[in-house]
């Protein structure tokens, strides 16, 4: 992974912790949500996941998905897909490839719909990314993804960033304000329109968020993405964070469970 992109590199333990203590608690309801919109658009031919991650969308798809459709899950991180293959049935209809959104390996008019969960907020060039996926679709084909409102919107993601931040003396980490920042409807829409998408649809949508306890999920959030290799650069003990998160968490949304809500953007388009 390159050390001029350190937000992206979901590495090391970073898989299996983020797959124990987030994917049930912010990304799995999304995640129903995504492939049952994947069942509705596509009956047959071939998906492309981009951003597959430890395969929590991948796994739903195969459920979803009727047997004549072939699917195709990709991320750039070769951790997460190997992550992933352990925890997704073997089949005949899947197949796995490490791949950049914005430089995919794949020929035009390749796939009938694309699908991204909390991905494109990594991607640098995101009209890049919006125009490969069009790329590879044949005219018709849908394009569909997720990305997170606010951090305004989203208290827990608040919560974790002011609290880590506040144990930096300079330089605090900036991991929360990437996949946190892309929330622009208006933008979002005008770069699938460039892009070549019609049928435009960018809705927010909030959910409810149960996590079990405020301690497995603040580990989740200090210790299940790249901002805890910012931590232990800066000589940081990760544990202590946790503990000040969870404390954090506790404060506002109760310790056993933590509840809150979350609110993301579910974006959709045609192919032209």
């Amino acid at each position: 992974m390159s050390e001029s992109q350190p937000n992206i590199d979901f590495s090391g333990s970073i898989p299996a912790i983020y797959d124990e203590f987030l994917g049930p608690v912010i990304f799995a309801s999304y995640a129903d949500g995504l492939a049952q919109q994947a069942g509705r658009a596509v009956r047959s031919g071939r998906l492309l996941e981009t951003a597959c991650g430890t395969g929590l969308v991948t796994r739903r798809l195969l459920a979803a998905l009727p047997p004549a459709v072939h699917i195709v899950a990709t991320d750039l991180n070769e951790a997460m897909i190997a992550y992933a293959r352990t925890r997704t049935p073997e089949s005949p209809r899947l197949e796995w490839r490490t791949a950049d959104a914005a430089a995919l390996p794949f020929p035009d008019r390749s796939f009938d719909a694309v699908v991204n969960q909390f991905g494109m907020m990594f991607v640098p060039d995101k009209a890049l990314a919006f125009r490969e996926a069009r790329r590879v679709l044949k005219a018709g084909g849908t394009f569909a993804f997720s990305v997170w409102g606010r951090l305004e919107d989203n208290a827990f993601a608040r919560v974790a960033h002011r609290t880590i931040g506040s144990f930096f003396k300079a330089d605090p980490p900036t991991f929360y304000q990437v996949p946190f920042g892309f929330h622009d409807a208006a933008l979002i829409t005008k770069l699938l329109r460039d892009a070549g998408f019609e049928g435009v649809v960018v809705e927010s949508v909030t959910k409810e968020l149960t996590a079990p306890s405020a301690q497995g999920f603040a580990r989740g959030l200090v210790e299940g993405n790249p901002v805890v290799a910012a931590i232990r650069e800066a000589g940081l003990p990760p544990g202590e964070i946790v503990a000040a998160v969870a404390a954090a968490l506790t404060r506002e949304g109760g310790g056993a469970p933590f509840r809150s809500k979350m609110t993301a953007l579910i974006c959709s388009g045609r192919a032209l």
